[in-house]
């Protein structure tokens, strides 16, 4: 059985902060982020705007090109919840007026949104469900140290939303391009969990989960070991995305376009490189939105239904790698447009 991914949307916040804007509250520069990134700017969310909401805006949007089409279903992909608990998945439910339907919530922060596709696929392909919303939503902006402190991570990150439908039926071609995943393979190592985390607040700090010595020693912002991550996230981005394709008996020749997750312009040309796919393969936003986790490829695939001639049979390769650390890689080939 097959299942089908269509109606990619995305949602930015209106709000534009460039990186000459963080350089007035912290000692960096335009020059110095751009080398390092690939990062011009990102969006900010004013209050009281959360990430369910970010994410309900582009749902609407996927809603809309669908043509009607009622999910039963919604996976949620988020590392930056409205709240502890519940989860933005019963929100997003609430919000769009889709009473009783399951809402599911995935953790995989830059992985988030190839786990909720692998869910959403293997659940339709089943017809376990006809129609699952999936949308990977975040707002970093109120969870970072913007102060030169925290600059290495807070010039990182963005705040955005982006959504598809996947179905178990082919749907009206007016949904625009319409996708299948040909195969996909997904990966993770616990072993590495503190290298990239946001270590509270979390119940693993006894007596209380957050004290005035956690905020003032910066304990709930996130931290990272950029080397390390750097190093492993081109590797396990070159290594799944080698097996997937060997294993499909398909090349970087087969390869209509790259959307890999956005954490890095470097981080995306190393993999490009390695995996011999011209650069003017490769479908990047991190200049224009920063790192926005869970919500990065779908946002890519938004911007490629708009801006790249595909054609059925096309293929395009998403690949992502993020805290856990997880990874995996994902094909999906045009089945008609």
């Amino acid at each position: 059985m097959k299942s089908f991914i269509h109606s990619f949307a995305r949602y930015l916040p209106p709000k534009v902060v460039t990186n000459n804007d963080l350089a007035k509250i912290m000692d960096t520069s335009d020059e110095w982020i751009q080398k390092r990134t690939g990062i011009s700017e990102r969006r900010f969310v004013e209050p009281p705007t959360t990430t369910s909401d970010l994410a309900v805006a582009a749902s609407r949007k996927t809603l809309t090109q669908c043509g009607g089409i009622a999910p039963d279903a919604i996976i949620a992909a988020t590392l930056s919840p409205d709240y502890d608990f519940p989860g933005i998945g019963v929100l997003v439910q609430q919000k769009l007026g889709l009473p009783h339907i399951p809402a599911f919530d995935i953790r995989n922060q830059c992985s988030g949104f190839l786990y909720a596709v692998e869910l959403a696929a293997a659940l339709t392909a089943q017809e376990k469900y006809s129609n699952i919303l999936v949308v990977g939503a975040e707002v970093h902006s109120t969870g970072l140290d913007l102060t030169t402190r925290g600059r290495d991570i807070a010039v990182l990150f963005g705040d955005g939303a982006g959504s598809c439908l996947v179905s178990s039926k082919k749907p009206p071609e007016s949904s625009g391009p319409i996708f299948e995943v040909v195969d996909s393979e997904l990966h993770s190592d616990g072993e590495f969990a503190k290298l990239l985390w946001c270590q509270h607040v979390g119940s693993a700090h006894f007596p209380v989960r957050i004290t005035k010595q956690l905020i003032e020693e910066a304990l709930v912002f996130p931290s990272m070991d950029g080397r390390v991550v750097f190093e492993h996230a081109v590797k396990r981005m070159v290594e799944v995305s080698h097996s997937l394709l060997h294993k499909n008996h398909m090349t970087a020749e087969d390869i209509r376009l790259i959307i890999p997750h956005q954490a890095n312009t470097r981080i995306n040309s190393l993999v490009a490189k390695t995996l011999e796919i011209p650069e003017a393969r490769v479908m990047n936003t991190i200049e224009r939105y920063g790192n926005t986790t869970a919500a990065t490829i779908p946002i890519g695939f938004s911007h490629a239904v708009e801006e790249v001639q595909l054609f059925p049979g096309d293929k395009i390769l998403s690949c992502a790698f993020g805290s856990g650390f997880t990874w995996g890689a994902m094909v999906f080939q045009v089945v008609s447009h």
